[in-house]
């Protein structure tokens, strides 16, 4: 799934073809990406608005428009945004394309359809019960521990809470409880002040490794221009099961937590009895 530093670089290389441009048509090949308004209302409010910004929170994407209103994405499992000229042909898979009028087209790629588009009047009715972002100033070692201070629940789960701290998903809580030798299975309540510290360090560490290299491309994540991101060549623990632990050499293991499939080394992460 699209985390948080693959939302910023969708962001960040999507802002140079689309902020002024003016969207001319939408193509929805697959209605059901659009969760509001109606389908039809959905295109009719559109057509004719201008992207005045992009911005990014947690894994959401809000297209500001000249009208007032907010397009709202989210590209959850499987989707991707990706830059075509007017005149190509979309690639399997694509469930919207966006015409705009610099020639140019965003297509919402989603093999699994789980993407949503939405068409808001006030964004903060989608994003407004998210968490802090993990590099907002207000996010400090202290609020991470008044975060989990009474929560019983597994670290992972917990990470990836978004009304907790938005944007962080499966990849990078692995990677982050990996650095500071935490169990995914951990309680909350059970973390030192000085591994909440270490903990904090490490989400901002991994998370600006990651967005410098583009974000991971494991699965299905493409970055705008159809190229993969590098981010996870740097994983020690995601998504390297039966493979050995870079420190020890134990081979990773993985279990489900909440549903969740993660990642961590039994020798470095060892369970608290």
């Amino acid at each position: 799934m699209p985390e948080l530093p693959e939302v910023e670089t969708v962001k960040n290389e999507l802002l140079p073809y689309v902020v002024g441009r003016q969207i001319t048509d939408i193509v929805l090949l697959w209605v059901g990406i659009v969760k509001e308004p109606s389908p039809e209302e959905f295109r009719s409010r559109l057509i004719g608005q201008k992207i005045t910004g992009i911005t990014r929170r947690g894994k959401y994407l809000p297209f500001s428009l000249s009208g007032g209103d907010t397009l709202i994405i989210h590209l959850k499992m499987t989707g991707s945004l990706l830059v075509q000229r007017d005149s190509a042909e979309p690639p399997r898979f694509t469930r919207a394309v966006f015409h705009l009028d610099n020639d140019t087209d965003i297509v919402f790629r989603d093999p699994r359809k789980f993407g949503v588009l939405r068409l808001v009047e006030d964004k903060n009715t989608i994003i407004g019960k998210l968490g802090p972002e993990p590099f907002d100033e207000a996010f400090t070692p202290e609020l991470l521990g008044t975060i989990l201070l009474k929560r019983k629940a597994p670290m992972k789960a917990l990470l990836c809470e978004q009304e907790l701290i938005a944007g962080i998903g499966s990849m990078y809580a692995d990677e982050a409880l990996f650095a500071t030798k935490i169990h995914p299975m951990r309680p909350g309540t059970s973390l030192t002040e000085k591994e909440i510290k270490n903990l904090h360090k490490a989400i901002r560490r991994i998370l600006s490794a990651a967005i410098e290299n583009k974000g991971a491309s494991v699965d299905t994540y493409y970055r705008p221009d159809g190229s993969r991101g590098t981010a996870h060549y740097q994983f020690k623990v995601a998504h390297r099961f039966k493979q050995p632990c870079y420190t020890c050499g134990t081979p990773i293991e993985r279990i489900k937590v909440r549903n969740r499939g993660s990642y961590f080394c039994p020798h470095c992460q060892p369970a608290v009895r």
